[in-house]
């Protein structure tokens, strides 16, 4: 992987989720094992094939960056993006680790990627694109990169109906910080289910100028021993709950992951702790 492109392009003290980095990368085997299927299934709908260019759109620490790798092969190339530098270093790291060669890390916010017309066989995006503000120029960003009939697929959360681990803790964290009466519709642009009101990717897919469009629910629940494991990942890898947090007490912050962890505890099962998520795959052509 070659050094980051545009290092001095996003300062890492403005982003969340630098903060929340060394987290999630540390927190990688079990976001693989809950991610496994659903990522599976993303990168299959993008067709990608040996020799294929691939564009990652907020790649994050990149386990998924490299099977995109193991997929398009050595004579292959992927550039995964992601508006964090500190976590597109750990990145950086973990793809030199595995003797890959053929990925290029760049900073870049989702929203303005500033890359290439026509450059890119296939792009995919995992869990990134619902913390955009504005999804529309993220999309039309990456169909932009695309060769004609190139494909995209990604996944977004779905709606708060179907994920109850998701709205039980945006809605203690707010409570615990004093915003509970600020709430903001689950649907708010770039928090985690905004792009699960129902239609609404599918519209956005389409003004962006793709077509062939699909959006299909996918069950993805988080299986973990305890809710306490739950709780150690959002503790260090979650950074909207992170931030919403920040400004608590070590004491205050205590007492908010402790009411967490007890109201998550009702998904304790016999065999386990199981954590409830929907995802929605888009998948479509340039």
């Amino acid at each position: 992987m070659s050094a980051l492109a545009k290092r001095e392009a996003v300062k890492a003290t403005d982003q969340p989720w630098d903060k929340a980095a060394t987290g999630w990368n540390d927190h990688t085997r079990i976001i693989r094992d809950w991610l496994r299927d659903a990522t599976r299934m993303m990168l299959d709908a993008a067709q990608l094939k040996p020799g294929a260019r691939v564009l990652d759109v907020a790649a994050g620490a990149g386990d998924q960056t490299l099977d995109i790798a193991r997929r398009v092969g050595e004579n292959g190339y992927v550039l995964a993006t992601d508006i964090s530098t500190r976590i597109l270093e750990l990145a950086q790291h973990n793809a030199r680790a595995e003797g890959f060669s053929q990925i290029e890390a760049h900073v870049a916010d989702a929203q303005s990627l500033g890359l290439e017309a026509g450059h890119f066989d296939a792009a995919v995006c995992r869990l990134g694109l619902m913390f955009c503000n504005d999804p529309l120029a993220a999309l039309t960003g990456a169909r932009a990169a695309l060769k004609r009939g190139g494909r995209f697929s990604a996944l977004v959360f779905s709606g708060p109906q179907n994920n109850p681990c998701l709205t039980i803790t945006m809605r203690t964290a707010l409570n615990h910080a004093g915003l509970s009466s600020q709430s903001p519709s689950p649907f708010t642009p770039g928090t985690l289910m905004s792009l699960g009101k129902p239609g609404l990717l599918a519209q956005l897919l389409r003004d962006a100028g793709f077509a062939e469009i699909t959006v299909q629910p996918i069950a993805a629940p988080f299986r973990l021993p305890t809710s306490r494991h739950y709780i150690d990942f959002l503790r260090s890898a979650a950074a909207p709950v992170i931030e919403l947090l920040s400004a608590l007490s070590e004491l205050e912050k205590r007492s908010a992951w402790d009411d967490l962890e007890a109201q998550l505890n009702v998904f304790t099962t016999p065999s386990g702790w199981v954590g409830p998520n929907e995802l929605l795959l888009a998948t479509a052509t340039a």
